[in-house]
């Protein structure tokens, strides 16, 4: 028989935690957890509030629960098939490619970069090789909306790049959250503009739709205008899907 390694008790907890709100259906109250896992609740809120504070757990506000947060969703939908995700919102970025006339992209978090899982319409092919299928998510529009939406990126971020979010970054990821949607004038690709909005499963930010173009062809205002078509085809989709 091997040795029994010697296990970390915090860590223990807070598997068994993330597990017993994964039982109870995604969400589960402090005081229902700590019967359930037989842990003091004051230990169980400190460990909650670390779990919350990286991303792993969120509260809502008026709602007394813990929900299992954006992060550990994100695990599973790497773990899972990305091909259900682009299957379920091929027609909503069809539909944006349509009526925008621009290329359009379906993204999502993948540790501290965006990965890109699909993309729709090309009217200009020469873009093609001057956007990488995977990015940071300082900087790019869809990146903002990662780090503005899901609760613990820009911890994980700083992690790896302990400069990567300075004053300005976080200015934007702020109007990002006023606005809704995350516009980038030729920051990440000169020549380029681009538009982002987040894309919610159950409440949770998941994917992030992004719509690109010359710049020439999408000056500021544009871009604001078709952010709220983009939010519209989205609401459209979900309503069918419901």
């Amino acid at each position: 028989m091997g040795k029994t390694p010697k296990l970390i008790q915090s860590i223990e907890r807070s598997a068994a935690i993330l597990e017993i709100i994964a039982q109870e259906g995604g969400s589960a109250r402090l005081q229902q957890i700590s019967g359930i896992s037989g842990i003091g609740k004051t230990t169980v809120h400190n460990i909650l509030q670390t779990l919350d504070h990286l991303g792993y757990v969120q509260r809502r506000t008026g709602d007394m629960r813990y929900h299992l947060g954006g992060r550990i969703l994100n695990l599973s939908r790497i773990a899972g098939d990305d091909n259900a995700l682009r299957a379920r919102l091929r027609p909503t970025l069809e539909a944006i490619a349509q009526e925008s006339d621009a290329t359009v992209w379906l993204a999502v978090p993948s540790g501290d970069e965006a990965a890109y899982l699909d993309i729709i319409n090309l009217p200009e092919p020469s873009l093609m090789g001057t956007i990488p299928r995977r990015e940071k998510l300082e900087g790019s529009a869809v990146g903002l909306v990662f780090l503005a939406f899901v609760p613990g990126l820009g911890k994980r971020v700083l992690s790896t790049r302990a400069n990567a979010l300075n004053s300005d970054i976080l200015a934007q990821i702020d109007t990002v959250r006023i606005k809704g949607f995350a516009l980038d004038l030729q920051t990440y690709h000169p020549g380029v503009n681009g538009v982002a909005i987040p894309w919610r499963d159950n409440g949770e930010v998941r994917a992030s739709i992004c719509l690109t173009g010359p710049a020439s062809k999408l000056p500021p205002h544009r871009l604001s205008r078709l952010a709220w078509m983009m939010m519209k085809q989205v609401e459209r989709i979900d309503i069918q899907n419901c």
